[in-house]
């Protein structure tokens, strides 16, 4: 009963609380961006798409710890949990700084996430479980990448953000691997690019 309303709680605080990080937004001590409107609009979609992502890793990781029963593993994906709290206040708050929405779909990413990392944790245990960490991190860390080369040059701040949730998702990847995570089927690895691709094609304008 503890895990479901922890898990409850992480739900309602990641959909409708005002996310608190724990350390400073990594933004540049540079001059304050000075964008195009057009410019603003595109940092702003893709900052949506990236606190998308966020929402998305904290149903991952809730759904996890609670589908395991091995303590030490629970803990390892409520630290990862908390580090990624911090993003998702980052993103939201970049968010609120262009002048843009988050995407009015985040309840049914959240679900979603929750459900596939239930399902990874429950039926293929926690090795399985921790390759999923894996290959999501991975892809994660790639299309941080790309939205590197994609945000406006003048935007510094958006750009510093990213930066550092790259760096810090390649190390949950490889944290996760360290512990034991099985590599996952190449059908699955694909199915999971598929479905990134549909929900930030659609994050981005909805």
């Amino acid at each position: 009963m503890d895990a479901l309303l922890t898990a409850a709680d992480s739900a309602l605080r990641t959909l409708f609380a005002q996310p608190r990080p724990a350390r400073a937004c990594p933004t540049l001590p540079a001059e304050p961006s000075q964008l195009t409107a057009a410019e603003a609009r595109e940092a702003g979609a893709l900052m949506r798409v990236n606190h998308v992502g966020e929402v998305c890793a904290q149903a991952l990781y809730a759904s996890q710890a609670l589908a395991t029963n091995n303590p030490v593993l629970r803990a390892h994906f409520e630290a990862a949990a908390r580090e990624e709290t911090d993003h998702l206040a980052w993103t939201r708050a970049r968010l609120d700084e262009l002048g843009a929405r988050p995407s009015l779909l985040n309840p049914l990413w959240y679900a979603g996430a929750f459900g596939i990392g239930l399902l990874a944790g429950r039926l293929g245990g926690d090795r399985l479980s921790l390759g999923f960490v894996v290959e999501t991190e991975r892809q994660v860390e790639a299309h941080l990448a790309s939205h590197m080369e994609r945000l406006p040059a003048g935007d510094q701040a958006s750009r510093a953000i990213v930066a550092q949730m790259r760096d810090e998702e390649g190390r949950h990847a490889d944290e996760a691997l360290a512990a034991g995570a099985l590599p996952m089927p190449q059908p699955i690895r694909q199915l999971m690019r598929g479905a990134a691709r549909v929900m930030t094609l659609t994050a981005h304008r909805i």
